[in-house]
């Protein structure tokens, strides 16, 4: 069923309203020659070529060819554009699956197609989050995670707390790998040497009486090389899945 501008509910903010095609028709007068898709399209294109902080009505504007005034026929303000750019940003969800016993599955898959669209769009999270999410393609990411735990026992309200944590962490990996790289970027240092750098810093610094667990890190070479970003992923993920499992097994104990 296609969604409707109630008016019995709450009110529909501008933007849910543009994301789901509820907006109210521009009064008659000459025909637009741009299109809302377009005009979020030219912008994630723009973050993603330039940055986030590239991005502006008018900016967006001259790369459609198009007078600034044009776009407020579709976009209220720019932190509405940004909204129907993050939720394009995330492109269409994993199809549901492993659910039941193979939910661990389903949510690993999951979780590494949001973290692979936040590296495509890493300035999505950049992006002030505002409330919970209303967009049609966040809404649909949201459901089809939810549908890997059916069959498991969890409470709908554990579910959703499961998907809080899971989108959670995802989003702290990618904001964490985008700020090492530009980082990595500014100081002319590859990633892969920022690790073993620190190692020798903490060596130098830290008086081993006063940081002694730091110092059996150091002894045992950990920081000697930089473990590649997709093992600190993996390894996170799973320790998370092991928590939920846990859980799982309690509820039907």
């Amino acid at each position: 069923m296609e969604p409707t501008n109630d008016e019995t509910g709450p009110a529909l903010p501008p933007v849910v309203a543009a994301a789901w095609g509820l907006r109210e028709r521009a009064p008659k007068g000459p025909r637009p020659g741009l299109a809302l898709p377009a005009i979020v399209a030219a912008a994630v294109a723009l973050a993603d070529a330039e940055g986030l902080a590239a991005v502006s009505m008018s900016r967006v504007a001259k790369e459609l060819g198009a007078a600034t005034m044009a776009l407020y026929r579709y976009v209220s303000a720019k932190d509405e554009l940004l909204t129907l750019m993050v939720d394009a940003a995330y492109g269409e969800p994993p199809a549901p699956g492993g659910t039941g016993p193979d939910w661990r599955t389903g949510l690993a898959r999951w979780a590494a197609a949001e973290r692979a669209a936040l590296q495509r769009h890493p300035w999505v999270v950049r992006v002030p989050i505002s409330g919970p999410p209303l967009a049609p393609g966040q809404l649909s990411w949201l459901e089809n995670g939810l549908r890997c735990l059916a069959g498991t026992g969890l409470g709908e309200s554990e579910k959703m707390s499961v998907m809080l944590l899971l989108t959670g962490y995802v989003r702290n990996d990618a904001l964490l790998t985008a700020q090492l790289r530009e980082a990595s970027a500014a100081s002319g240092r590859r990633i892969d040497e920022i690790m073993p750098e620190y190692g020798q810093l903490i060596a130098r610094l830290a008086d081993p009486a006063r940081f002694p667990a730091l110092h059996a890190v150091i002894s045992a070479g950990v920081l000697d090389q930089d473990d590649g970003p997709d093992d600190e992923f993996v390894f996170g993920l799973d320790r998370l899945l092991d928590g939920v499992e846990t859980l799982i097994r309690a509820r039907n104990a």
